[in-house]
């Protein structure tokens, strides 16, 4: 017998639903700021500039980039160039993902706060039921005597 399950998706949280609204250029940029944010990519960097520049100190034959490796400076403001604009992109659509859960978060506080408050009322109903009872009981057993 198979079950069908249909009917117990949930639905798609706030934050899948806004990831699912991204454009290629939206997700590239992220994983890019990603990327360049981690201690894996400053590393891999500074493997590869201090590389870089031994290469060049003991290199007997050729120097491409001899002191003060303007080409490794031009390299760098390229990245940095590039660099800067993605990250901004990507602040930026955290700021809409920050928005979005606050959103999200004050549409459940405000749920929770309707539930809240029908509950107090029930219980405040049952209150005031539950002494009208124990007054009639009272009064039931003034007229007994």
């Amino acid at each position: 017998m198979k079950l069908k399950l249909n009917h117990l998706k949930a639905e798609k949280t706030w934050h899948q639903l806004h990831k699912e609204s991204l454009d290629f250029g939206q997700r590239l940029a992220d994983s890019v700021a990603t990327g360049m944010g981690s201690w894996r990519f400053i590393i891999i960097q500074t493997i590869i500039v201090a590389l870089w520049m031994i290469l060049n100190a003991v290199a007997y034959i050729y120097h491409w980039d001899p002191y003060p490796y303007i080409l490794l400076n031009l390299l760098f403001s390229t990245q940095a160039a590039y660099a800067a604009p993605i990250i901004m992109m990507a602040q930026n659509r955290q700021n809409e993902r920050d928005r979005a859960q606050a959103d999200a978060d004050y549409k459940t506080n405000c749920d929770a706060k309707e539930e809240i408050e029908a509950l107090t009322k029930k219980l405040n109903s049952i209150e005031v039921d539950k002494l009208d009872r124990i007054l009639e009981l009272l009064e039931k057993m003034e007229n007994k005597k």
